[in-house]
């Protein structure tokens, strides 16, 4: 007993330091490769592209002022608001502020688009009006133009949809149709309308947009009924120009809603809506001190704010900080409120119009204030109490409070902390945020935050946070404006902000690979080109610069061009050892799809020996690595446009190359893709293989002959079952059968087995994959030393892989092959009369059972010329074909195929590993994603943690108990339809895995339940002889390892939450194992 209880001592001892030892256990088969389906990302990529740039290039400034007369339908205050343009057009004569009042708008509308056209129409008629609106839409052509109006000094526009013109001697006011001028100004447009009632117009406009559309299909029906012919070309010609229905994509803004009239504040100016639209800012500031006197420190008035030092241009100044903040206020309003297609409609596709909205946003919270609602087309949703305007209010009070001192005593301004704030707020959202969370609203700051060196840095790394939560972030990103920022900074040589690019552009080009164009052009790929050179950079960064190479050669061959021109081939070769087995992997894969159909690359490779050094990497120990290895070597073999001699042989090294080394690789990653690579020899090479898939054919036709001879084919033929499978009326159930002697084998030339031959030939001609290998090897005219032999030997040796994606995969490709041999054979009942001649079958079948039913030694008599008819049956017949002719030599040249070769069969390796850069990929979001401690992956792996340290301990008792006990009751009794080969228990759960032949079963023994049941999906004759528990400590796997050398890991093993078991992986674990008596004819097809 002391004995035992030191023993048990000890083992507390070692239970103690052992309770976290599962914590500490590695998971097995637990990488990307096995848990995720190996395929690319399914991203809808949203339409952040605008369909069509437009800019305004012509301006129309019409002011109907009448300096000095007021109009007759408005009776104004005494005092009113006077201002035009802030000019006072009191203080001048009236011809005089007229001109000045033009001029200063036309300069106030310079400011947001310098390089438009602009025309000034002061107090005009209405054939001045259309002379210039004519005018602006002739030069402008399919550009938009704008049509500013004023019409402070006429009657307000009338129900009927006309506004108000001069005479020639000003002494009447004139009607001018909305109609007519729609007509005049075409479409694209944009209108401005400041005036009384102006809503009106907005109404009428609409109204006569219909107008037009109704006449203009009704010209169109017209014509059409008149001459046809002539009517289409002239629709076809309406079409690409302006058409009636474009009138209602016209853009308007009006001062205020139909029943409306402009405020009379004499603190105000008269055009306070025009002032919101051009001078943003000095109207802003006005209308704050105005509303908040009472609360600003002293000596700050109305005279005080156009002392504001600065630019509005320069960002540096306070007047150019406050002009910043409010884009970046107003952008920020508009895409949090406003659909996407109208924000991208409005506020990104033309420079003036996105200037114009953000400024009408601005006067809406403004002439609200005084019972006024601005209205436009489109409609915005309202905006004026958004809370980014309590953001603008502290910004112009932060800039006020110190504006005396700065004007007093010259002192440097305190920036705003506005950006800071916002950056802040941002971070507080990456940090709690998800997908379902509506998208962050500092979106659009952030944006503006990348144009300021002091908060770029900083700006850039919660971009890339953000942008690394998925392709919907990407796409909203994308969708508000981050591309040119993040283009126009790949000009900046800053090298702390390179691993921040390369991984923001890596997020980008995994959702959207079309901006490879926008890189090449505007020659970013030398930015990456020289982040993927410098050996100071980490490997994690370089990784993203080869990913991001590899994007921009991808079927773009002006991307190729420039990579190549930029070394990019002796770049990836010179960091093929790198330690880091993700830059490996993306290095191939970048040289792949370099040389990928261009043969310029792929003979720089050449010089440069690329694929010798891509040998090195077929042994690399991350299956990644070598998949993306093999990957690399087939686009090379695919990519010589021209065939010659020198780059056949390169091409069968390599071929060779792969299948000696790759063949037998454990991971069906790597051998899907030897598959995928060794096709492009197949189709290239197509004669050699139909030649040597034809010789295959021939001499299994020659087997199946003397097998059925009843002299040569009984002494020939040594496998049991191979003679069982040839009999026609035979049910072969692949069992083994002891006592198989001399009886079986007179029933194939028994009575009904050759008169049945002759109904049941299709089965004897069938190609028999199985004997593929060892038929090739009796062929005395082919040599087992021809590459395309080899190559025909590893491809069908394949056909029989483990893993049931690899076999399917290498069987596209055989059987491409091998029905070509198949359609050139010859006719039915060509062959069946050779067989018949062969055998020396009579014609009669009475005759033919005189033969067959005489004394135990008879045998029918043979033919002389059997020889010369299985030398003819070697020759195909090309009858009804179509197809080129067959070869009967192996040829060494590549068959001249114009134009790339479709391929047989595809893998997603590339798309998948392309597909883990569009998710989260960051060290961050791997490290928070393993150790969520509040994680429902984490409590279950700790309840079965905890249930396998108390499993651990409970056979402490036993143990003892057992020495002394009786066993007295069964535990667990079931019956199996199959004698038991193996069993194995799982060492935590209660688990009971029965292996029988090919198939195994797990059962509950403690409830006596089979938990479920499945076939090892590998040859039939074959027999499951080992059971193993993977990672049983944790979410537990089943290896099944069988007599024919192959091992297959299954998931989902027990049939967990109602799920089948699933094949994990699967191998031919040892290569040298045959089940030659075991394999039967046409063996691949069972799979």
């Amino acid at each position: 007993m002391s004995t035992l209880g030191t023993r048990i001592c000890c083992e507390d001892e070692d239970s103690k330091q052992s309770e976290d030892e599962d914590w500490r256990m590695p998971i097995a088969f637990n990488k990307p490769r096995h848990t995720a389906t190996i395929e690319g990302v399914n991203c809808i990529t949203q339409t952040w592209r605008m369909k069509e740039r437009m800019k305004t290039v012509s301006v129309a400034l019409v002011l109907c002022l009448n300096v000095g007369v007021d109009p007759p339908d408005i009776v104004k205050t005494q005092p009113c608001a006077r201002l035009e343009c802030w000019i006072d057009p009191l203080s001048v004569s009236p011809q005089k502020a007229l001109e000045t009042i033009g001029s200063n708008l036309q300069k106030q509308y310079e400011r947001w688009q310098p390089r438009a056209r602009y025309k000034q129409s002061l107090d005009p008629t209405v054939e001045e009006v259309k002379k210039l609106c004519t005018s602006l839409r002739r030069n402008a052509k399919e550009e938009r133009v704008l049509f500013h109006y004023n019409g402070h000094g006429v009657p307000k526009p009338t129900s009927n949809g006309e506004i108000w013109v001069f005479n020639r001697t000003y002494t009447q006011y004139i009607p001018l149709s909305v109609y007519d001028l729609q007509t005049w100004m075409g479409a694209p447009s944009i209108y401005v309308y400041d005036c009384s009632n102006a809503g009106i117009i907005v109404e009428s406009f609409q109204q006569f947009a219909d107008q037009h559309e109704k006449e203009y299909e009704s010209h169109c029906n017209a014509q059409l009924q008149m001459e046809k012919q002539a009517v289409q070309q002239n629709r076809a010609a309406g079409v690409a120009g302006v058409g009636a229905l474009s009138y209602k994509n016209c853009i308007q803004l009006a001062a205020c809603a139909a029943n409306q009239i402009l405020p009379m504040n004499p603190d105000l100016p008269a055009d306070i809506f025009t002032s919101c639209l051009t001078t943003p800012i000095k109207i802003a500031l006005r209308w704050f001190v105005m509303q908040n006197t009472s609360k600003l420190v002293p000596k700050v008035s109305l005279d005080l704010i156009d002392k504001i030092p600065g630019q509005l241009t320069d960002r540096r100044t306070m007047l150019g900080e406050l002009n910043w903040i409010f884009t970046a206020i107003t952008d920020t309003i508009a895409w949090n409120t406003l659909s996407r297609d109208l924000f991208q409609r409005l506020f990104r596709q033309d420079l003036l119009v996105a200037s114009l909205f953000r400024n009408f946003l601005l006067a809406e919270r403004i002439l609200r204030s005084y019972d006024c609602t601005p209205v436009s087309f489109p409609k915005l949703p309202p905006t004026f109490q958004h809370p980014m305007w309590q953001a603008w209010d502290l910004a112009l009070d932060l800039c006020l409070a110190q504006l005396p001192a700065i004007l007093e005593s010259e002192d440097q301004f305190v920036h705003s902390p506005f950006f800071e704030e916002q950056l802040t707020a941002f971070q507080v959202w990456l940090t709690l945020g998800s997908k379902s969370r509506n998208p962050p609203e500092q979106l659009p700051i952030v944006l503006q935050v990348l144009l300021s060196q002091v908060h770029r840095l900083r700006a850039l790394e919660l971009l890339g946070r953000f942008l690394d939560l998925g392709p919907w972030a990407v796409n909203l990103a994308l969708s508000v404006g981050i591309f040119p920022y993040v283009l126009k900074l790949l000009q900046s040589n800053a090298r702390e902000l390179r691993p921040l690019l390369v991984f923001i552009w890596a997020k980008i080009l995994a959702v959207d690979s079309t901006c490879q164009a926008d890189l090449v052009r505007d020659n970013g790929h030398k930015y990456f080109l020289s982040v993927l050179q410098d050996a100071t950079m980490k490997s994690e960064h370089r990784t993203l610069a080869a990913f991001v190479l590899a994007s921009i050669v991808n079927n773009y061959l002006p991307g190729q061009e420039a990579a190549l021109q930029g070394s990019l081939v002796s770049i990836c070769l010179e960091q093929l050892g790198d330690s880091n087995p993700l830059l490996r992997q993306w290095l191939c894969l970048c040289l792949a799809r370099l040389w990928h159909n261009y043969d310029r690359a792929r003979w720089c490779g050449v010089r440069d020996i690329a694929h010798e050094k891509l040998y090195n990497l077929l042994q690399d120990p991350v299956p990644e690595v070598r998949a993306a290895a093999v990957y690399a070597l087939g686009t090379f073999i695919n990519s010589a446009t021209k065939r010659s001699e020198h780059a056949n042989n390169i091409d069968q090294i390599i071929a060779m190359t792969l299948i000696n080394t790759v063949t037998h690789d454990m991971s069906p990653l790597v051998r899907k893709e030897l598959v995928v690579a060794l096709q492009w020899m197949v189709l290239h090479f197509e004669n050699s293989f139909v030649t040597l898939a034809l010789a295959e054919e021939n001499s299994r036709r020659e087997l199946v002959v003397e097998t059925l001879s009843p002299f040569s084919g009984m002494r020939r033929i040594g496998s049991r079952d191979r003679i069982k499978m040839l009999s026609p009326n035979n049910n072969y159930s692949g069992d083994t059968t002891d006592g198989f002697g001399q009886d079986r084998i007179k029933r194939v030339s028994s009575s009904s087995s050759i008169s049945s031959l002759g109904n049941n030939w299709e089965f004897v001609r069938k190609p028999c994959e199985s004997l593929g290998h060892s038929s090739l090897g009796n062929l005395p005219s082919l040599s087992y030393g021809s590459v395309y032999m080899k190559l025909w030997h590893g491809l069908c040796s394949l056909d029989n892989d483990p893993h049931p994606g690899v076999a399917a995969m290498s069987q596209k490709v055989t059987m491409n092959i091998r029905s070509q041999v198949k359609d050139s054979s010859a006719p039915k009942e060509v062959t069946e009369a050779k067989i018949s001649s062969s055998l020396s079958l009579p014609p009669s079948p009475s005759n033919r059972t005189s033969y067959l039913s005489g004394s135990k030694g008879e045998s029918p008599p043979t033919v002389n010329s059997t020889t010369e008819l299985l030398r003819s049956s070697r020759i195909p017949a090309h009858a009804n074909r179509t197809r080129k002719p067959m070869p009967n030599t192996i040829s060494e040249e590549a068959d001249d195929v114009p134009g790339a070769r479709s391929p047989l069969t595809t893998s997603q390796f590339v798309e998948w590993s392309c597909a883990q850069f569009a998710q989260p990929v960051s060290l961050e979001s791997e490290v928070e994603s393993t150790n969520d401690l509040e994680s429902r992956v984490h409590y279950e792996r700790e309840w079965r943690y905890l249930r396998n340290k108390r499993q651990r301990r409970d056979p402490r008792d036993e143990q003892l108990r057992a020495a002394r006990g009786r066993i007295e009751s069964q535990v667990f009794h079931a019956r199996s339809p199959q004698a038991p080969d193996v069993l194995t228990f799982h060492p935590f759960d209660t688990h009971l895995a029965v292996a029988s032949k090919d198939s195994f079963g797990v059962w509950d023994w403690q409830t006596g339940t089979r938990l479920t049941y499945c076939t090892s999906r590998g040859n039939k004759m074959s027999r499951v002889t080992a059971l193993e528990f993977i990672n049983a400590h944790d979410v537990t796997l089943l290896m099944a390892g069988s007599d024919d050398g192959s091992v297959r890991i299954w998931k989902n093993y027990c049939n967990m939450l109602g799920r089948d078991p699933t094949l994990l992986t699967a191998w031919q674990a040892l290569t040298d194992v045959q089940l030659i008596s075991k394999s039967p004819v046409g063996g691949n097809n069972d799979r």
